[in-house]
């Protein structure tokens, strides 16, 4: 029998890729996979480390599978930190960093020898942890910001991008296989290229920069969808704004602006302020009004006074954003805000976050009622709990982040599929509608 690998992925995107790259890479020697740690001769744990809950929830996980298999291998962005991990669990078999996928395999393969298959040999296949029609699409590792309350170049090192060629030709793959929507993400996906100087490589016959715009028109030809996550408004980003108009892109961004007082955005070591954000959010709108804007914030920062506060409120009041998420500071180990002065007191941090969070709903629910009418197209995510309706998303709306919109079809709908629907209800993040002949 196959050695049996329990697998758990915690994080963002970009750690859900690796994932899937390693248990590519494992079913390619020989590896079964079970749901259980029980069932597992050894588990795989590919952590998160950005902010002290995801730390405290990737080391609750590791004691969960040590209790219940006892081998375990730990790898991902907490794994670059492996000092944090002995130290609770010095029993663990190995510990890597991100995208070490060579390490893991020799780790497992220590205490769990593969079975070769001669035929995966023949033909590895690739593991999606996504369903079949949408997919994350990793442009690049790492980052060269130098933000003060992030750790990720710690743990994920400097910017480093992929040829256009390589990006290109596993988009083809995926679209080949049913693949409808592609996310393409990175740390800074605006920043795609610049470490290589935005080098040509071959596809199809031409020669392709690794740059943002030209690498999103070719994958418009491939996709049906493509959708940018973690995007920062550079003034190249406009030239992004065209491929929308022509439905090459998704008017969709998500833009991680943090906060709206250009002081507290010059201690996080970010760029702009309220007023740079809404004249570049104005420029965008004026050319993609249907443009869909998502972005994060980050509130009781050090330091934050209630003026600051009361900016970034008065900033997303004016800038309506369709989608908002909202995040308390959390010091973290390594990260040059934890140390500054001016520390928030936790209360003061919550009740800041619902009052954010308070606005943010009362526009996303007069946003979306204006949308009762329209006619959108929606791609079909699952089966919902009656027969002929399924839970779906819209231009508007990432898998897992964003609302979703319900869905009654004709009959003949099925998953994967992008079907207009003419919305009929709407609350504060969904929608609800029923299918209309194309």
């Amino acid at each position: 029998m196959p050695a049996k690998v329990g697998f758990v992925s915690l994080g963002c995107p970009k750690a859900l890729v690796d994932s899937e790259q390693i248990l590519s890479r494992l079913r390619a020697a020989g590896y079964s996979f079970v749901s259980g740690y029980e069932e597992a001769d050894v588990v795989v744990v590919n952590t998160c480390g950005f902010i002290n809950p995801a730390i405290e929830e990737s080391l609750e996980t590791i004691g969960e599978a040590l209790g219940a298999s006892g081998k375990v291998v730990v790898t991902g962005c907490l794994g670059a930190r492996p000092e944090v991990i002995r130290a609770k669990y010095p029993q663990v078999i190995d510990v890597s960093g991100p995208a070490e996928i060579e390490r893991v395999l020799a780790a497992v393969a220590k205490v769990a020898p593969p079975e070769r298959d001669p035929f995966l040999d023949l033909v590895p296949p690739a593991v999606k942890l996504t369903p079949r029609h949408y997919a994350y699409l990793k442009v690049a590792e790492g980052c060269d910001h130098s933000c003060s309350f992030c750790i990720i170049p710690q743990l994920r090192g400097r910017l480093v991008s992929r040829d256009a060629a390589d990006v290109l030709a596993e988009a083809a793959r995926l679209t080949a296989g049913g693949t409808r929507e592609l996310l393409l993400i990175a740390q800074d996906t605006s920043a795609y290229g610049a470490d290589i100087g935005h080098r040509e490589s071959e596809w199809a016959g031409k020669r392709i920069p690794a740059r943002l715009t030209e690498l999103v028109r070719e994958l418009g030809r491939l996709a049906r969808w493509v959708r940018l996550h973690y995007v920062y408004p550079y003034p190249h980003v406009r030239e992004l704004l065209p491929l929308m108009a022509a439905g090459k892109l998704l008017p969709y961004l998500d833009v991680p602006l943090q906060h709206a007082s250009p002081r507290l955005l010059r201690a996080m070591r970010r760029p702009g302020g309220a007023e740079s954000h809404l004249r570049t959010i104005s420029e965008w709108r004026a050319q993609v009004p249907e443009l869909a804007i998502r972005s994060s914030f980050i509130v009781g920062f050090p330091g934050e006074t209630e003026e600051d506060f009361e900016l970034l409120l008065e900033f997303l009041a004016e800038a309506r954003l369709d989608r908002v998420g909202v995040f308390t500071f959390s010091p973290v180990a390594g990260a040059a805000a934890s140390e500054l002065p001016g520390q928030v007191p936790e209360e003061v941090k919550l009740e800041r976050q619902a009052r954010v969070m308070e606005l943010a709903r009362r526009i996303s629910l007069d946003k979306n009622r204006r949308r009762v009418g329209q006619v959108l197209d929606v791609i079909l995510d699952e089966p919902a709990d009656e027969p002929g309706v399924f839970i779906g998303r819209s231009y508007a709306d990432s898998p897992g982040i964003d609302g979703t919109v319900r869905v009654q079809s004709d009959g003949t709908a099925r998953v994967g599929e992008i079907v207009r629907v003419r919305v009929t209800g709407a609350d504060v993040y969904d929608l609800e509608g029923e299918t209309v002949s194309s």
